[in-house]
């Protein structure tokens, strides 16, 4: 039997607004969405106080009821992905996008220096390369601690917790001393104890192929390691660039990638991509390598694919965003090759690609989602931008459900600025339960960014 009984204004606007939280609750933090006159006409007492203090009085107060009584609006804090979001930071409601597209969450972290590398490690932990060397964050951004590595310059982890760090070395030859790339290997990087480094990879040392041949001096100190991924297997990738590059030599171009096993013996190199000359696997001034394994560790496992993503800083390249494919043949044994299904644009799914030709400027890291987007994150110094592109290669992310579209949404952005969508010289970037985490060079910062469909 239904009643004759009227709901009270005040009390139908509140249960519009329990509605448009639980089904939209992304478009609660603009203030300008024309979905908040629909509440006031069902609540005049809040229109006649909205008159009196204004928009952000009442935004205000409806933020500090969404946090004060997430049970009344959304049922229960069971919820693991609104309690992360919630604890990972504030949302401002002027930036939140009227569509689709990434939010700043508030305030970043402004207690580094020039940080050029961020990666949240599979103990979930953040860190973070910067002046001072290799910096251990958790997620709160609260420092753990400092660890001295002169001239770091990348950071990635293994399953096992090992922390790998780029950077440099003093070591000498022949009654020289010369100052070598290197990978530090180390353990206890965010524990209680000690971390300590046992082993390191020195130029050229750590490259088998120049066990019979020659130290090179100056040419071997040109030598730069310039990225640094794992596979599932806790495998070592470590993408090189140098000045010497001989096709007919006995010894490894300097420009390839060197791959050691989890002992850190070396195992191999990427054998059939050119170091001299632009192509779609060519491997011209690497800037950044990453593998398609990524934290966190899932019980429905994890990418075990041997294919990889580099960037190229070379002027020379044409395509400097690149998925390298692993093959093997039983007679050639192991070789890698282009991934020619990313050349076939489908302008009915998106309108841009990531083998657009020219499409980068400088770009200088990249990463993939440990998750089922499998997102694919390059950050451009050049054009001072972060990129997001899907495993098609197509530019944007998923169109909201209800949107009828079926073509990705661009949610890319950037621009040089210190601005909350602004960058100068982003120099790193990572990606992990559903935010990215940037590395703002020049503006001394660490950004982080969420889907607006991710806070729903």
């Amino acid at each position: 039997m239904t009643s004759d009984k009227q709901i009270p204004p005040q009390r139908e606007g509140i249960k519009r607004m329990k509605n448009l939280l639980e089904n939209n609750s992304a478009r609660l933090f603009h203030p300008k969405l024309d979905a908040f006159p629909l509440l006031w006409r069902g609540a005049p007492k809040l229109e006649r106080l909205r008159g009196r203090l204004g928009w952000g009085f009442i935004i205000g107060l409806f933020i500090t009821t969404l946090f004060s009584s997430c049970d009344f609006l959304f049922g229960s804090k069971k919820d693991k992905t609104t309690e992360d979001i919630f604890n990972q930071g504030a949302i401002d409601p002027n930036l939140v996008p009227n569509q689709v597209g990434y939010v700043p969450l508030l305030p970043f972290w402004k207690n580094v220096s020039h940080p050029v590398d961020v990666f949240v490690g599979y103990d979930e932990m953040v860190y973070i390369i910067d002046d001072e060397g290799l910096e251990v964050f958790d997620q709160k951004g609260e420092r753990h601690r400092t660890i001295a590595v002169e001239g770091a310059t990348d950071v990635t982890q293994d399953r096992r917790l090992h922390t790998y760090v780029t950077g440099r070395i003093n070591k000498m030859v022949a009654g020289t001393t010369y100052n070598l790339a290197a990978v530090f290997h180390i353990i206890n990087a965010s524990t209680s104890t000690e971390p300590l480094i046992i082993d390191t990879l020195i130029q050229p040392f750590c490259d088998v192929s120049r066990n019979n041949s020659a130290f090179r001096g100056a040419l071997d100190e040109a030598v730069q390691f310039t990225g640094i991924t794992t596979r599932a297997d806790n495998s070592l990738l470590v993408a090189r660039t140098g000045p010497t590059n001989d096709l007919g030599s006995v010894a490894r171009p300097d420009n390839t990638i060197l791959f050691f096993n989890q002992d850190g013996s070396n195992t191999g190199y990427s054998i059939g991509l050119n170091p001299v000359t632009s192509s779609l696997k060519s491997v011209l001034g690497l800037s950044a390598i990453t593998s398609f394994a990524a934290p966190p560790q899932s019980i429905s496992g994890i990418n075990t694919s041997p294919d990889f993503l580099i960037l190229q800083s070379d002027v020379a390249a044409q395509f400097k965003a690149l998925w390298i494919k692993e093959t093997y043949d039983p007679d050639a044994g192991i070789s890698y090759i282009e991934n020619s299904s990313l050349t076939q644009f489908d302008f009915t799914k998106a309108d841009e690609f990531l083998y657009d030709a020219n499409r980068f400027s400088n770009p200088t890291d990249i990463c993939v989602s440990g998750d089922a987007s499998q997102y694919i994150f390059i950050v451009d110094a050049g054009k001072d931008s972060l990129y997001q592109f899907t495993q098609k290669g197509y530019e944007g992310v998923n169109p909201a459900a209800n949107s009828g579209s079926t073509k990705q949404v661009l949610a890319s952005f950037g621009g040089f600025g210190a601005g909350p969508f602004q960058f100068d010289s982003p120099s790193g970037v990572c990606y992990f339960k559903k935010v990215i985490y940037v590395a703002d060079k020049n503006n001394n910062r660490i950004c982080r960014y969420i889907l607006s469909t991710d806070l729903e």
